[in-house]
């Protein structure tokens, strides 16, 4: 028997029997969601637990001191990849909810195809369940991932060949009854669904993905998972904006969210745990995708910082991923532009950080860029949050409207720090361990912030820092005002407005 539901509106909480376009409590549009009403207990029973009075519900709520709490160690299930195992914190979690999301095509059911492969050679019992595609296409991608190469270069890996993906059991199954039942017959140790948008419950009459259902397939499935221990990985789709898609209730559902980025024409993806309630959410693990499946990088600062050009431009940023430093390349490009309003396109870091560093390299560096595009990019489509990246955007953004190679362009010019808003250049964290990591790949040159290590060239604020980068301290060609050639900085106006437009 169907069981009862109301429409409740997500802005204000009133419920209404049928749903309608606009909440007749608060006016708001297109708010009202389909939910399940819970079910009603006996009413005998009911009167009696109402009357039973506060003694009896304190003896149920009666709380403890933390100290008498006792604390069972977590068991982890290793998924057999490396870089995975690091973001989640060692392995998935019996009995924990895991969401996935990322963009199409960006390698989530290859990973997943890869994870429960993994397992299944060890030894423990998987589940696939396919909402999107057929058991036969499930199989093809299989097929690749245990007949792919395993050639390895240099500074990557590529994980073991998940022999045993052929033998995974499959569901191709949207219902989510029958999935549930599917689940609680076989008792696997891992289940992969994939995606939780596809999945109906027959309760509710919305269509798979809608709001109310995700919010009823996530809830129903986290109480299986929970009773009989199965960590469960719940494949989502994600906005046009890049955001996880369906109620924002789901993601504090879970126990993690992974969110898995790259471009789709480049090879590498990045793997960020957006919240990790059995470990830290500071860390990455770095893919590559070949034609054989993903591959694991394992040094990718050997290859970015080989591939560094050492010309105008470009900047070898320090960065934490996590726990472990990487060096990736920042490029620049400043060229007059043709349009009234300059553009200002970044791949890779924020848009919103890359018109701050602007501002304070106008204000507090002499290099103004109000008249000229300016684009950034971090190249190998690795993404930096971080705000010890904005020395290097600096740099880098001066260094091409001057025309000029950081350092002479003799060896890449590494640097990291946070600029302030006065032009001062600010500590960040770790900075022993990004030294150590320029001085493993051979880079001497090194711009840090102050305090920070004997090894690096300190620069209290911005100015100094393009002392040290750029040679003569900053002077030199600049960008041109006009559709004439590239002016000399010689002149006293100049050096009070490097590479003006």
């Amino acid at each position: 028997m169907p069981r009862k539901t109301v429409h409740v509106c997500s802005d204000c909480g009133a419920q209404e029997a049928k749903w309608h376009g606009q909440c007749p409590t608060c006016g708001a549009w297109n708010t009202l969601v389909e939910e399940v009403l819970p079910e009603a207990s006996g009413g005998g029973a009911s009167r009696l637990r109402a009357a039973g009075g506060a003694r009896s519900r304190a003896e149920r709520v009666a709380p403890r001191r933390l100290r008498e709490v006792g604390a069972a160690p977590v068991t982890r299930l290793p998924t057999g990849i490396g870089e995975l195992d690091r973001v989640l914190g060692g392995g998935l979690v019996p009995g924990s909810l895991t969401l996935l999301g990322g963009s199409p095509g960006i390698g989530k059911s290859t990973l997943t195809n890869m994870v429960l492969g993994h397992l299944a050679g060890a030894g423990h019992g998987t589940l696939y369940v396919s909402g999107e595609e057929s058991a036969e296409q499930v199989r093809l991608r299989a097929e690749r991932l245990v007949g792919g190469s395993v050639e390895a270069k240099g500074d990557t890996v590529v994980p073991l060949r998940p022999s045993s993906a052929l033998e995974v059991p499959i569901v191709a199954e949207t219902e989510l009854e029958a999935v549930l039942d599917t689940l609680a017959a076989e008792r696997p140790e891992v289940c992969v669904i994939d995606s939780v948008q596809t999945l109906r419950s027959a309760d509710l009459s919305g269509a798979p993905g809608s709001v109310g259902q995700v919010r009823e397939v996530a809830a129903r499935v986290m109480e299986l998972a929970k009773q009989q221990g199965t960590a469960v990985i719940l494949v989502g789709h994600v906005t046009k904006d890049g955001a996880l898609a369906g109620p924002r209730v789901l993601e504090h559902l879970v126990d993690c969210v992974l969110q898995f980025e790259g471009e789709r024409e480049r090879p590498y993806r990045e793997l960020r745990a957006l919240k990790n309630r059995f470990g830290s959410t500071n860390e990455a693990g770095l893919f590559e995708m070949r034609q054989g499946g993903l591959a694991e990088v394992l040094d990718a600062s050997a290859r970015f910082v080989s591939e560094a050009t050492r010309a105008a431009g470009s900047a070898v940023l320090v960065t934490m991923e996590g726990s472990r430093p990487l060096l990736v390349e920042v490029q620049a490009l400043v060229a007059r532009s043709e349009l009234e309003q300059p553009r200002r396109v970044v791949s890779g870091l924020d848009r919103n950080r890359l018109a701050l560093v602007l501002a304070i390299l106008a204000r507090h560096g002499g290099v103004g860029t109000g008249g000229c595009d300016v684009f950034v990019n971090v190249v190998g489509g690795v993404r930096v949050d971080e705000p010890g990246c904005d020395l290097a955007v600096a740099l880098a953004v001066a260094s091409a409207a001057r025309g000029e190679a950081l350092g002479g362009g003799e060896e890449p010019l590494a640097c990291f720090g946070e600029l302030g808003l006065t032009g001062e250049l600010r500590w960040v964290g770790h900075p022993e361990r990004r030294l150590d990591e320029t001085a493993r790949h051979g880079l001497s040159a090194v711009i840090a912030p102050p305090d920070s290590d004997a090894r690096a060239r300190t620069a209290r604020n911005l100015r100094e820092a393009l002392a040290l980068a750029l040679p003569g301290g900053g002077r030199g060609p600049r960008i041109a005002a006009s559709r004439g050639t590239a002016k000399s900085g010689a002149e006293p106006a100049a050096e009070a407005a490097i590479g003006a437009v």
